[in-house]
């Protein structure tokens, strides 16, 4: 009998530390729980403000392969959860039948589905540092669209505890600025023999809009693999790291119960 891993994968503009509650919970659950950051993210929040630049190079192919590569190092297949692009890059990973599950949780769009209309002028170039390479968000910014359902003083906190610069080049390869996705960001919905896909979306998500994750579920539609959507009433792109994030933890666990994803596997 082995503990069956599960690997989280966080989204732009927040740092590897967003899952610390995820993993305590999971782990508490009797899963092994690991919450490996970006090639080169430091070790702490403040960090990457002052020392950016190891971000900057950070493209959606370096992302993918990077969280490939710690998909196959376990002996046992993991679950995979990810936040926004860590949405993409689970649904993506499960396609090419990496993983025994994934949770995608407001995952950036795949495939053909459009981007939403926001964030519409969310930065423009003297609101980035690093010669433009990095897409830093301010205290209101954050708050407006990204923690837009918590209070000032929760996305202060959120803010001072997460949130880190975001490469324009990861960004570009999402589609952002009008540029041409890329082609990572392409999934294979018709593998039926996959396993498990769970998707969820936050209502009132400005960044990754609830429609857009109902696009994406219809995308999987001809598919016999099993694919699921739980949407979220009153929850903004913040739902995994806000004070309802156990909601939304409970409601995977209570998923990969429900199809056989145990925190053991026995052989």
């Amino acid at each position: 009998m082995n503990h069956t891993p599960v690997v989280f994968i966080h989204g732009t503009w927040l740092h590897a530390l967003s899952w610390e509650s995820w993993a305590e919970r999971f782990a508490s659950r009797g899963f092994l729980a690991f919450t490996p950051g970006w090639p080169g993210e430091a070790a702490a929040v403040g960090e990457p403000r002052k020392t950016a630049e190891t971000l900057a190079g950070i493209s959606l192919d370096v992302l993918t392969d990077h969280y490939a590569e710690i998909v196959r190092s376990f002996d046992t297949a993991p679950v995979i959860v990810g936040h926004s692009v860590g949405g993409l890059i689970a649904q993506h990973l499960i396609a090419a039948d990496l993983g025994r599950a994934a949770v995608a949780i407001a995952p950036a769009p795949i495939n053909d589905v459009p981007l939403p209309d926001t964030p519409s002028r969310l930065w423009t170039p003297g609101q980035t540092d690093a010669a433009e390479r990095l897409v830093a968000l301010s205290r209101k910014q954050f708050h407006d669209v990204f923690a837009n359902t918590s209070t000032a003083e929760e996305s202060d906190r959120l803010f001072e505890r997460y949130v880190v610069p975001g490469p324009r080049r990861l960004l570009a390869d999402l589609g952002y600025e009008g540029a041409a996705r890329s082609p990572r960001a392409a999934v294979d919905v018709g593998n039926a023999d996959r396993g498990p896909l769970l998707l969820i979306s936050g209502q009132e998500d400005l960044l990754v809009p609830d429609s857009v994750t109902r696009a994406v579920y219809k995308q999987y539609g001809d598919s016999t693999a099993v694919t699921d959507l739980k949407q979220f009433a009153d929850r903004a792109h913040s739902l995994v790291v806000d004070s309802g994030w156990r909601y939304v933890a409970d409601y995977v666990l209570g998923w990969l119960g429900e199809h056989g994803l145990r925190a053991h596997h026995t052989y």
